[in-house]
């Protein structure tokens, strides 16, 4: 069954395309392998990672029959399905959990996606992009099935009666690398495949079938002990090598939550009932920064304490507040402004911020975030409400405008030769 949980990631109302990760609790080889460290993250929650970081996935979801990986895979933001007993023996084919999860999904909340991306959590180094990738050749329909392998040079040899003989090669002749027709070794990683072709099939290869190509470093499958050495020897410079920088927000307004933003969300009462909040003064350094560069900010809030406006006057910034219907008003005031909603940033941390998120172009969440907001955000910072969360994200926009505008300048450099 499918459990509570964030199902949907950044998701729409049908998503289309959703990452399954089967990773049941027994393994023989290695025991606890699916929760095996490998640069200080469980495995499973490595691939959670990976499968959220993908740009086209819309959800990502964990079957398993063990409670400390359905524990690891909701703290890594996944959704989890129980799978049942008879689906998680030594047997199980990953096909049937596959099945099985796309039942729990369709009988739960009614989502059939369009493509199912089939992630293993035994591969600890997968790179989004690579997913992203695959997943546009799906959508295109330029292929039903495209999985990820590493090109192989290997001389392939079995065992014969009459001694060992060659599998990919004649023994007699021995062609050079570059004269030999390329050969791919699955790794094991993720197969981007369409559902409804899935469904049918039964398996995971069917109708026209691609090849992604991955770094060799990106290959490692762990099954056993040695495996997950290796792996966690090459971790170190794998992760640095692959660490995401800061994103680029580069956007032509700001729009901001009050409460759980500007504020941690809490409020002094005094014997006469007057409300005060704490504010952060580097946060007001961040606006004024952004209103320099001359960037529009809104302070957008349903709030409708005066206390609101007291600071925004401040802040030298407009102001909307004891606003209910969000959405409807963020899209009123970019359109006066002559300001495209995809080039919008709006940060929030409630459930009445949803309406103005799935609008912008840039949907941002504080650390301290209600869980749908989360999910709905495009970018979480790192700091939380009140305590320079709205520095921190006028930092990022003003930094990714500084590069927008040097990309500009190198563009005409370059036509001007």
């Amino acid at each position: 069954m499918l459990e509570e949980g964030r199902p949907f990631g950044r998701a729409r109302p049908a998503p289309r395309v959703i990452a399954v990760i089967p990773a049941r609790g027994g393994s023989k080889g290695l025991p606890g392998k699916n929760l095996a460290e490998v640069g200080g993250v469980p495995l499973v929650a490595r691939a959670v990672r990976a499968a959220l970081a993908a740009r086209r996935v819309d959800a990502v979801v964990v079957s398993t029959d063990d409670d400390g990986i359905a524990d690891a895979a909701r703290a890594a933001s996944a959704a989890v399905v129980r799978r049942p007993d008879d689906l998680a023996g030594d047997t199980a084919t990953s096909e049937s959990a596959l099945m099985h999860a796309l039942h729990s999904m369709a009988a739960h909340t009614g989502v059939r996606p369009e493509v199912l991306v089939f992630v293993q959590a035994t591969s600890p180094f997968i790179d989004p992009a690579t997913i992203d990738a695959a997943v546009e050749r799906v959508l295109d329909g330029e292929q039903d099935v495209v999985f990820s392998a590493v090109q192989s040079h290997v001389f392939l040899w079995s065992d014969a009666p009459d001694g060992a003989v060659g599998v990919n090669h004649e023994a007699s002749a021995r062609p050079r690398r570059q004269d030999r027709a390329p050969e791919y070794a699955e790794t094991g990683a993720f197969y981007v495949m369409r559902a409804d072709g899935f469904a049918q099939a039964g398996h995971r290869f069917f109708g026209r079938v691609g090849i992604a190509r991955v770094h060799p470093d990106h290959a490692i499958e762990i099954d056993d002990a040695a495996d997950l050495a290796r792996a966690r020897l090459l971790a170190p410079s794998i992760d640095a090598a692959t660490a995401p920088g800061p994103p680029v927000i580069d956007v032509d307004a700001l729009v901001t939550d009050f409460d759980g933003v500007h504020t941690d969300d809490t409020a002094w009462v005094d014997t006469l009932g007057r409300e005060s909040v704490r504010v952060s003064r580097s946060d007001g350094a961040g606006i004024a920064r952004l209103r320099d560069a001359g960037l529009p900010v809104l302070i957008l809030s349903r709030e409708a304490d005066p206390v609101v406006a007291r600071r925004a006057e401040k802040l030298g910034v407009e102001c909307l507040h004891g606003i209910h219907e969000k959405g409807e008003a963020l899209a009123d005031w970019a359109s006066s402004r002559g300001i495209r909603l995809d080039r919008i940033a709006y940060v929030g941390n409630d459930r009445n911020d949803l309406p103005a998120l799935e609008l912008v172009g840039w949907p941002v969440a504080v650390r301290d975030a209600v869980p749908d907001v989360l999910a709905a955000a495009r970018h979480v910072l790192d700091r939380t409400g009140g305590h320079g969360a709205v520095r921190e994200l006028a930092d990022l926009i003003l930094t990714s405008r500084d590069l927008a505008a040097r990309r500009d300048v190198d563009l005409e450099h370059a036509t001007a030769r």
